[in-house]
C-alpha cells in the first residue's frame, strides 16, 4: 500500500501562484510515476501533469507554460508549481501514484482545493 499526503492548496487571486506538494509513503519503490489531476465542480477528473522517476514530464495543454511538475526522489515527494493562475484553474487537485509505468495499479491522495478568485 501507498499513502499520499497533499498540501499547499488555498485561495489565490488571478495571476497568482501556488505550490502543491504530495508526499508518498509505504511501499514506494523506484521507477514509479507520479502525477497531478484536477476535478472542477461538475466536470470529470483530468490529468494536469505527470513525471516519471527519471524526470520525464508531460503536461495538459492548459498547464503548459504555466505549471511545472518536479519531484524529489529522496523524499518521495512530487510538487506542482502553478503560476499565472486563472479562475478556470479552480478545482480539487489530486496526487496520483503508480508503482511503475507498466502497471494500472494506482493510488490517490485525498485532494486539495485550489480556488482562483478575486
Amino acid at each position: 500500500q501507498v499513502q499520499l499526503v497533499e498540501s499547499g492548496g488555498g485561495l489565490v487571486q488571478p495571476g497568482g501562484s501556488l505550490r502543491l506538494s504530495c508526499a508518498a509513503s509505504g511501499r514506494v519503490f523506484s521507477n514509479n510515476v507520479m502525477a497531478w489531476y484536477r476535478q472542477a465542480l461538475g466536470k470529470e477528473r483530468e490529468l494536469v501533469a505527470v513525471i516519471t522517476s527519471r524526470g520525464t514530464t508531460d503536461y495538459a495543454d492548459s498547464a503548459k507554460g504555466r505549471f511545472t511538475i518536479s519531484r524529489d526522489n529522496a523524499k518521495n515527494t512530487v510538487y506542482l508549481q502553478m503560476n499565472s493562475l486563472k479562475p478556470e484553474d479552480t478545482a480539487v487537485y489530486y496526487c496520483n501514484f503508480r508503482p511503475s509505468e507498466y502497471t494500472v495499479t494506482e493510488y490517490w491522495g485525498q485532494g486539495t482545493q485550489v480556488t482562483v478568485s478575486s
